[in-house]
């Protein structure tokens, strides 16, 4: 038998502009237009590029020393897989927000590398990690405080999270608060490292950190909260 298109399809498919056809596939009705654009920049555009917000703009960001990102252990807490998004912590996680944007440039060439993939894990608020008790771990689906991101076009990439805390891995050694990159794209050599944050008093004492990869943090108020941001560019080296 032939399949059959009720009322219910014809009305559904009327709504979005569509005609069914016997075999029940859908194709876009006769005499529908292209969706029309709303204009280009227009005055818009030199407000934009005078204010260096411009998309159609090369990243103006450049960096002062030239010099490829410093490596930093990978440490016993990295998890594999985890989900691609922009926010790093569960909603409503406690902490102090921070934003934290930069650009990944290519040592070689100098031009920022688009499509690049990096995973970011950290602690919580109180130096924990999801993973940090085998006797708890999480479930293999559930990935708190780390995901992945992507750079854009343009090398760029930005995520949210709270400030992680510090904590102890001998009975008088702290780690002082830092956030872990793991960054990978096709030709250039993979890189491991750490993000730190300027002032903070354990790292006199850490033995892991190292000063280029230690970021100041601006604070800035809005009508719903306080957040802190920083900026960390990283550059990679050819492979090989």
């Amino acid at each position: 038998m032939e399949p059959t298109t009720t009322r219910r399809d014809l009305f559904k498919h009327a709504a979005l502009g569509l005609a069914a056809v016997g075999s029940g596939a859908l194709t876009l009705r006769a005499g529908a237009q292209a969706t029309p654009a709303s204009g280009d920049l227009g005055a818009y555009g030199d407000y934009l590029t005078a204010n260096g917000e411009n998309p159609q703009q090369a990243p103006t960001t450049q960096r002062e020393q030239w010099a490829a990102t410093e490596d930093n252990i990978l440490g016993p807490f990295h998890r594999p897989s985890a989900p691609y998004r922009g926010k790093i912590t569960p909603p409503l996680e406690p902490g102090d927000v921070l934003l934290i944007t930069g650009t990944l440039w290519a040592l070689d060439t100098r031009s920022p590398l688009a499509g690049a993939t990096i995973d970011i894990w950290q602690a919580d608020k109180a130096g924990r990690y999801d993973n940090d008790d085998p006797r708890n771990p999480p479930k293999p689906d559930v990935f708190t405080n780390r995901a992945r991101i992507l750079t854009d076009e343009q090398g760029r990439y930005e995520y949210e999270t709270i400030h992680p805390g510090p904590y102890k891995i001998g009975p008088e050694t702290w780690r002082p608060p830092h956030i872990h990159y793991l960054v990978r794209v096709k030709g250039y050599r993979t890189l491991i490292t750490q993000l730190y944050f300027k002032g903070d008093p354990h790292q006199a004492t850490d033995h892991f950190i190292k000063d280029s990869l230690v970021i100041p943090l601006n604070e800035h108020k809005t009508a719903h909260g306080i957040y802190r941001a920083g900026v960390f560019d990283i550059v990679l080296p050819r492979e090989g």
